[in-house]
């Protein structure tokens, strides 16, 4: 029998797990979650900055602070969700680190597999655990959080680019490998006004950047937020292996 659907994502009775989760767009998915009736715990690697927003957000929250590319760290975390909540029905691998900038030519090895540590074998482990302590019996929804960088190509963004191009074949691969019991889908942002991006988008270059975009304006934590609630909830219930592209327009729009 088909879901029966509604235009307003719930996630009543649901339990998420949120990486990256203390701020930017990780944050903004952790307060629409809760606002949308899930039970949520939030990671990020510092437990003053995962409590601080914990206690600005309305809700059952929880925290646990943690690396998003360590493997115990992940472990942990993920039996600390199902000691607290008893279960996992949403995960959002939006952890992600950029510690390079330039040609990719150039890169230097330690910070090559350093983003890939956590943009790409984290989301995998991440995704793993999930898998196997009860989405396979209970089912679920993965959401990835990639990059319009993943589709395209940049001359100094390059190493981080290619992470975020690998995480939307994984979220395919994944995809068909855990159907039907688990959706896994992804989330191309462009450039988005968070303190991550910050020198992509201050002073004088975000208002070029905009002007680029056919809907002329940068993209905020709730744009980004929106989508993935649509993902989690079931509103997107046959919906899987699939990257939702939110970039104002930029990848269609016309040089200027």
């Amino acid at each position: 029998m088909a879901p029966t659907h509604t235009n307003d994502p719930r996630l009543d009775g649901k339990v998420a797990l949120v990486t990256g989760g203390s701020r930017g767009i990780g944050f903004g998915i952790v307060k629409a979650f809760a606002a949308a009736g899930a039970q949520v715990m939030m990671t990020s690697r510092k437990a003053d900055a995962l409590a601080a927003a914990a206690g600005e957000i309305d809700g059952e929250i929880a925290w646990h602070a943690g690396h998003a590319g360590r493997p115990e760290d992940i472990e942990a975390c993920v039996d600390r969700t199902l000691e607290r909540f008893g279960r996992i029905d949403v995960l959002v691998n939006n952890a992600a680190t950029n510690p390079y900038a330039g040609p990719t030519i150039d890169v230097d090895v330690a910070r090559w597999d350093k983003t890939f540590e956590t943009n790409v074998r984290g989301p995998l482990l991440w995704t793993q655990q999930a898998w196997r302590k009860g989405m396979r019996e209970n089912g679920g929804s993965v959401i990835n959080i990639s990059s319009v960088g993943g589709l395209s190509t940049n001359p100094v963004l390059g190493v981080y680019d290619v992470t975020k191009a690998a995480l939307i074949h994984l979220t395919k691969q994944l995809a068909a490998e855990l159907a039907p019991s688990v959706r896994v889908n992804a989330i191309a942002p462009g450039l988005i006004k968070t303190d991550f991006a910050r020198m992509l988008w201050e002073g004088d270059r975000g208002e070029q950047v905009a002007r680029s975009y056919p809907l002329r304006r940068l993209g905020e934590v709730e744009d980004i937020a929106s989508g993935a609630l649509f993902l989690a909830a079931d509103t997107a219930s046959w919906m899987t292996g699939q990257t939702l592209v939110f970039d104002g327009g930029g990848l269609i729009g016309f040089p200027r």
